[in-house]
């Protein structure tokens, strides 16, 4: 177990809090790009901060307060110009650095006073990168936006947003706890089938070693060997963050006791021949089933949710009693309270890339997937509830037309 002022240490993200200015050191995903193709102004929290995400008719993306520095007016009621975000209250235009380039009544009164050039609003870098936006919200000069590897490679991919009402720690931890496999996605799914035990199979030996991005967690079970990809492969648990299973799960503050889920999804298509997505698609998938009024539990992620909900808003880990399977969640928190002392420090923390030369497909561990057969058919989405029909359609769309070409190449 912790003690109060640890978990609290752990759990507050909030500008000037050791954990804030720990997570403040690294590019946060904040939304899906394709989010913007339709409204250009989305209001986002992060880390207990109001802000405004927009692209403007350039393209350029910015992340400013949500409150407009001459009347506090709401910035995501604005409208986007050529370049930055204009208040509809009296005006006021910014760009994304948070420079004011434009007061239409002040310039007419006082056309040589340049009031403008003593007014900035708070901003923060953006950055798009496989189908999100980044944003940075730390100190000068930013480290590199990481290149994973994964976002090189082919097949269709989507970006899944979820809210979470719980503090973001509780969900992290969940991304390196291996025995919850077995019981809350393959047993307790059984029960919600209607089926009853035997339940299995369970874990003989666990293994956690720590790298560069972060933590890789091993298990041997019943049905497997050592020679399994479970135990000479293992899953990531990436720093600070992130769960890398070959899809990629952040689990970002948006205030103390609520947490935005970022999911990154890649499925392989049929054939050889390359496959360039010109749009990444995003939605939201529902937390709550709004006929019960109880927490959605029919599909992985999903069922993670209500387990990370169950332990309450700020889990109360004073009351906590860990076992053997937990070698991996004490790790994690030993290591997050060295960083936040080596960011007090003035150091970098862990995982971060300021080299070019590095940040080029940065590999990360993964477990190999079979090559994908036309005759099994489009995947399911096992992830998350919810998934818009368009995207259905447009993957098996996509899949029956792979699949007839690799059909017409095989013939002789």
């Amino acid at each position: 177990m912790l003690s109060e002022d640890k978990n609290r240490l752990l759990c507050e993200t909030g500008p000037g809090t050791p954990m804030g200015e720990l997570l403040r050191r690294y590019w946060q995903p904040i939304a899906g790009e394709a989010e913007l193709d339709e409204r250009p102004i989305k209001p986002v929290r992060i880390m207990g901060e109001d802000l405004v995400l927009y692209r403007d008719r350039s393209g350029r993306l910015g992340l400013v307060d949500r409150h407009c520095p001459h009347r506090r007016a709401d910035m995501s009621y604005g409208f986007v110009e050529d370049c930055g975000l204009r208040c509809n209250y009296h005006g006021w235009l910014f760009d994304e650095t948070g420079r004011c380039l434009h007061q239409p009544f002040e310039e007419i009164a006082h056309p040589h006073a340049r009031f403008k050039d003593k007014v900035r609003i708070k901003a923060y870098p953006v950055q798009a990168r496989a189908g999100i936006v980044w944003a940075y919200m730390g100190p000068e000069p930013a480290p590199l936006l990481p290149d994973w590897d994964r976002f090189h490679d082919q097949g269709y991919k989507q970006v899944v947003l979820s809210y979470v009402p719980c503090n973001w720690f509780q969900c992290q931890e969940n991304s390196i706890d291996p025995v919850h496999f077995e019981w809350l996605h393959t047993n307790w799914s059984k029960v919600l089938r209607g089926e009853q035990g035997p339940y299995g199979p369970t874990h003989t030996r666990l293994g956690f070693d720590e790298f560069d991005y972060g933590f890789v967690y091993r298990r041997v079970r019943e049905d497997t060997t050592e020679e399994d990809e479970l135990w000479t492969t293992g899953r990531v648990c990436l720093w600070p963050n992130c769960l890398y299973t070959g899809h990629f799960e952040w689990r970002v503050p948006i205030d103390d006791e609520n947490t935005l889920s970022v999911g990154w999804f890649i499925d392989p298509l049929p054939g050889d021949e390359p496959f360039e997505q010109e749009r990444i698609p995003c939605w939201t998938a529902p937390v709550e089933d709004p006929r019960t009024g109880r927490w959605i539990d029919s599909h992985i992620m999903n069922q993670d949710f209500v387990a990370w909900m169950g332990q309450g808003r700020i889990a109360d880990r004073t009351k906590e009693h860990l076992g053997e399977s937990d070698r991996g969640i004490l790790m994690m928190r030993k290591r997050m309270f060295e960083e936040m002392e080596a960011v007090k420090a003035g150091r970098d923390p862990k995982g971060t890339i300021r080299d070019p030369a590095l940040n080029h497909r940065v590999h990360l561990p993964v477990i190999r997937q079979r090559p994908p057969r036309p005759e099994d058919g489009p995947p399911p989405f096992p992830f998350l509830a919810g998934q818009p029909q368009a995207i259905v359609d447009e993957m098996r769309e996509l899949w029956e037309a792979r699949s007839r070409t690799v059909k017409e190449d095989a013939l002789p």
